[in-house]
């Protein structure tokens, strides 16, 4: 007989890393992959979706539909969701720190980038209920009225994803925009894609609805500038986007009036969360709406 447990022990079945898209993982339109090597010794670890516009396009699509049931959920409701996730990362926090490990970072490192992740889903959960009573005012008017500004999301946001540290990187700029009740394209590191990717499985299996977060691997000179110039993006972050092509894509942007967030990792460093996580991360992804209300008598 066939003893097919010894097989199976024997043979080296590679994970298959697919895009996140609307809840689900397909595999890129194009059919095209690419290959992740080891950081010592360039051994094949996995091959990664090479993700198209089409496959952008649908992101998009799908992050539109699903912006009005999410801006519509209660802050605390969000504020759950996003401690979810944070519990989900740290169930998988051993997988997620041997990705990362593979891909060139000490044990040590790759712990501490995990730990780090988890804590800033937390630390943007907590905010979710209290950012609206910082950012917000009542104005003085001088008129038999209130006067009251209040912060709104802006749409669906892009987020292109640093290099290093991937996960950490990534999570740092998704989290504000998520707990401001936006809806997230993001396009994952391009040479350490693995621990990005394993995040959508993160989302798949905590409570954030299909469509809200969707992540594309691939090259990011055939991604960004699509992602630049949709029409249905309101926000891009373009945190991860090498300064020599900041100027195009700032072009692009300004199509239709696209707003340009951009956090300076190299002046203040992933690490030091004083400095790389603050609720000013969350108002740069909102809009101020301004309301008038008469006096009662």
């Amino acid at each position: 007989m066939v003893n097919y447990s010894l097989l199976m022990a024997r043979l080296n079945v590679r994970k298959t890393y697919k895009l996140y898209i609307n809840g689900e993982f397909p595999r890129t339109e194009s059919g095209r992959y690419y290959p992740i090597h080891t950081a010592t010794g360039g051994e094949l670890l996995a091959n990664a979706c090479r993700g198209s516009r089409k496959d952008l396009r649908n992101a998009v699509q799908a992050a539109r539909k699903a912006f009005p049931a999410w801006s519509g959920k209660t802050a605390y409701n969000r504020g759950q969701i996003l401690y979810r996730i944070a519990e989900v990362c740290e169930s998988r926090a051993a997988e997620l720190a041997r990705e990362i490990q593979l891909l060139g970072s000490s044990a040590s490192e790759a712990a501490k980038e995990v730990s780090r992740t988890i804590d800033r889903w937390v630390y943007y959960a907590g905010w979710s209920d209290k950012y609206p009573q910082l950012f917000g005012s009542v104005n003085p008017v001088a008129g038999p009225y209130y006067n009251f500004t209040v912060p709104e999301p802006t749409g669906v946001v892009g987020v292109v994803g640093p290099e290093t540290p991937a996960l950490l990187g990534l999570v740092s700029r998704i989290a504000p925009a998520l707990v401001g009740g936006n809806t997230v394209v993001a396009i994952t590191s391009e040479s350490r894609p693995l621990p990005s990717i394993t995040l959508g499985e993160v989302f798949a299996t905590s409570d954030i609805p299909a469509g809200v977060v969707n992540l594309i691997s691939g090259i990011k000179n055939e991604l960004v500038p699509w992602l630049a110039s949709h029409m249905d993006v309101n926000a891009i972050d373009t945190t991860g986007v090498d300064e020599s092509e900041l100027a195009a894509l700032e072009k692009a942007a300004a199509e239709n009036v696209k707003r340009l967030v951009r956090f300076d990792a190299a002046a203040i460093g992933w690490d030091d969360a004083r400095r790389s996580q603050s609720p000013y991360a969350i108002a740069e992804f909102q809009e101020m709406k301004t309301v008038w209300h008469p006096m009662g008598m």
